[in-house]
């Protein structure tokens, strides 16, 4: 999981009944956008630093793309790639 500050984090239980949740991430305390976030939650106006499980998801805004540290880069044309005629 990746975020940007003022990304929305959504927690959503599988449980029924249960109250689903959401809040703007607000701080990222790590350079690659990995947990945890601080989220100031939209019921509560209160920021509580969080580490979300597997019932939650990141809304990016602001056209920001997510985060792809794991994705390799490719090399650009005629810089002698792989797969790339030079």
């Amino acid at each position: 999981m990746y975020a940007h500050v003022g990304d929305r984090l959504i927690v959503e239980s599988p449980v029924t009944g249960a109250t689903r949740r959401d809040g703007e991430i607000v701080a990222v305390p790590h350079e690659d956008g990995t947990p945890p976030y601080d989220v100031r939650w939209s019921d509560t106006g209160h920021v509580t630093r969080v580490f979300p499980g597997p019932d939650a998801r990141v809304h990016h805004y602001g056209g920001k793309a997510p985060f792809r540290a794991h994705e390799p880069v490719a090399a650009a044309p005629g810089e002698g790639g792989a797969g790339l005629e030079t």
